[in-house]
């Protein structure tokens, strides 16, 4: 299964790890810093793409994804020739989608124009809330007011322009919900990611939700109506899911994502990034150091990958899985079973076809509407040990 990676493409992830403020319900790698030396982690960049490119030569580029963190902190320069070099390691795809993630509080419309310039061809914005006392409590620094100013900047620069928001937010009511959707809808050109909010361990919230102190929260019935709503409504302004938690008008979906979601190959740079390479025909998980300092650090000794881990052909078939159900097109049989050696088992399938979890269209596997939203559940059942 060498070249099984083609099925979902390649691409590129840049973990920019600095904010402005660190967000309590985040757990992602980011991390406060008022003094950054640009020039450095440029030439680090530089020097992983080229270490990762001599690993992956001749291959076609169909994404770049820059991640954080909050990217549009970076200098446009910077962006630029991590960019003109990713082309010149790598065959550029004629339509190659470029993003850049950025935050409200952190952007003008210099910077946006010059991302554009640079070559950044969509903007994925958090706004998060489209409610100023919300936007209080989840930690964010700009306004409501501020972030219908910054997406207006960001669509008179780019053609693409998506926002997330979070729902099941403290003391949200579906009806709330429901009414700021639709203002969302409003806004939005052709892409929604809609998330709803988890509460995860080693976060403020997490803290805070360990001691009780985190109020509001919905039911988990509460959750799944406005879960169920989120679909309909989209579905209903033509903004259909493709994924769990992201909506778009076809032909509008994250290319980027959709590497991931198809189990394609993707080289993840910067600290704490994760990718899945093929290299020599051996399907590997790599990890990057997460500590900013030691991955520069590292990178000047010889790399900024901490880990790499050889993944098993079951390995390989659970992790298409897994990430395949996300989205609505869901998975292919056949390539499961080339991948495993092994099929699902026809008891699990048939029990979860019988109750309405998935449906099968000839090698075409995937979960239903109800499934989608106890997506954990199902995939517990169909994994293969």
């Amino acid at each position: 299964m060498a070249d099984d990676w083609q099925n979902g493409g390649f691409g590129l992830y840049v973990h920019w790890p600095f904010c402005e403020a660190k967000c309590p319900y985040c757990d992602f790698n980011s991390h406060v810093s008022r003094q950054i030396d640009h020039t450095a982690w440029l030439d680090a960049y530089l020097l992983e793409l080229e270490r990762y490119a001599a690993q992956t030569p001749g291959r076609v580029l169909n994404t770049i994804f820059f991640g954080g963190g909050t990217p549009s902190l970076m200098a446009p320069e910077t962006v630029e020739a991590v960019i003109q070099a990713a082309r010149g390691h790598w065959h550029a795809a004629n339509d190659m989608e470029i993003t850049l993630e950025a935050n409200p509080g952190s952007v003008e419309a210099g910077r946006f124009a010059g991302y554009r310039d640079a070559g950044v061809n969509r903007i994925s914005m958090g706004i998060q809330a489209l409610n100023d006392e919300d936007l209080r409590r989840l930690g964010r620094i700009h306004t409501v007011a501020e972030a219908q100013k910054a997406f207006d900047v960001a669509r008179n620069c780019f053609d693409r322009v998506s926002f997330d928001l979070i729902y099941a937010r403290q003391h949200q009511t579906l009806s709330n919900w429901q009414t700021e959707l639709k203002q969302a809808l409003s806004m939005a050109i052709d892409h929604l990611s809609l998330y709803q909010l988890t509460i995860e361990q080693g976060t403020a919230f997490g803290d805070r939700y360990a001691v009780g102190k985190l109020r509001g929260l919905p039911e988990d019935d509460n959750s799944a109506d406005m879960y169920m709503a989120t679909q309909e409504i989209c579905e209903a302004a033509g903004l259909p899911a493709y994924e769990i938690s992201n909506h778009a008008k076809p032909g509008s979906e994250s290319q980027h994502n959709q590497v991931y979601w198809r189990y394609g190959d993707y080289v993840g740079i910067g600290p704490g990034a994760h990718g899945r390479l093929t290299v020599d025909g051996l399907k590997l998980a790599t990890e990057s150091y997460l500590n900013p300092n030691t991955w520069l650090t590292e990178v000047d000794k010889s790399t900024g990958e901490s880990v790499r881990t050889p993944l098993s052909t079951q390995d390989q078939a659970n992790e298409y899985l897994m990430m395949g159900l996300r989205l609505v097109e869901g998975i292919n049989m056949d390539r499961f079973q080339a991948l495993s050696s092994t099929s699902i088992p026809q008891d699990r399938l048939s029990y979860l076809t019988e109750i309405g979890m998935v449906e099968q269209s000839g090698t075409t596997l995937k979960a239903t509407k109800d499934g989608r939203a106890v997506l954990n559940a199902v995939i517990r059942e169909l994994l293969v040990d």
